[in-house]
């Protein structure tokens, strides 16, 4: 790369170099003409281009011309399409973080934390689709790391215990985020909200779905709670947020004991 390099600590050499690009931590090339390109302006062009047409649409050669510029003058900026997705990323997380609630209002914290992390996934559609290839390290990923994190400030928890619910909460945000992003581009591409219900469906699984071959599943395909037949009956609400409040639940029970076990 023509790059010169600014790596502050021999440590940081083992950082892929998109990673050492999103902390500006590499010179950019002083070749070309002065301020033709910015590493900005190529990933939101990039951008651009996913959200419109998805992340395979995305090349180092397309983005060039959507900036009107060769694809070696992005190569004076960003090395390669990987280091490129990594910064994409990064940027995708650039969210704002809200004030700190109080401490008696973690759960509603944690909470806000998994909508936000499940909102990116939705507002950019081919966030998940970049393949996770290690821990987060970018500047604006850890700051969500750091956001929920802080939902833990002052809870009986030692610093592993906090990276495992953040891990926890991160995994069930991704899970409906995804679940999301495929039913919100399914609808934009014609398909019936109701066909994730399986309303439509009902009558045809009550004909297929017999006690003897499906003996548990039966009987809540009869009843009308797998296709949510009957909605308002439902007593648990959104799946999403049921989910979410069992989850809380288990971090809850788990910090009570902590604590119990710290007055005996």
């Amino acid at each position: 790369m023509e790059n010169g390099e600014d790596r502050d600590h021999p440590s940081l050499q083992n950082l892929p170099n998109g990673v050492l690009l999103s902390w500006g931590k590499i010179k950019q090339s002083k070749r070309g003409p002065k301020g033709e390109l910015s590493i900005p302006q190529i990933v939101e062009a990039a951008m651009a281009i996913a959200d419109k047409d998805g992340l395979g649409a995305v090349s180092m050669s397309r983005v060039a011309q959507s900036l009107g510029f060769t694809t070696m003058s992005l190569y004076r900026y960003v090395n390669s399409k990987e280091d490129l997705l990594i910064l994409m990323q990064d940027a995708a997380c650039d969210i704002p973080i809200p004030p700190e609630r109080p401490d008696s209002e973690w759960r509603e914290e944690m909470r806000d934390f998994v909508h936000a992390s499940v909102k990116v996934m939705r507002d950019r559609p081919w966030f998940a689709d970049i393949p996770i290839m290690s821990v987060p390290l970018t500047p604006n990923n850890l700051r969500i790391v750091d956001w929920g994190l802080r939902t833990m400030r002052n809870l009986p928890l030692g610093e592993y215990e906090k990276m495992s619910f953040v891990l926890l909460l991160s995994g069930y945000a991704r899970h409906f985020g995804i679940l999301m992003r495929d039913m919100d581009r399914a609808v934009q591409a014609g398909a019936s909200p109701e066909s994730f219900s399986g309303q439509g469906y009902t009558e045809a699984l009550k004909q297929l779905v017999g006690p003897d071959r499906y003996p548990y599943l039966s009987p809540i395909v009869h009843s009308g709670a797998y296709t949510e037949e009957n909605r308002d009956d439902n007593p648990i609400g959104d799946d999403f947020e049921f989910g979410l409040d069992r989850l809380l639940d288990g971090i809850e029970l788990y910090i009570e004991g902590k604590r119990r076990m710290g007055q005996e």
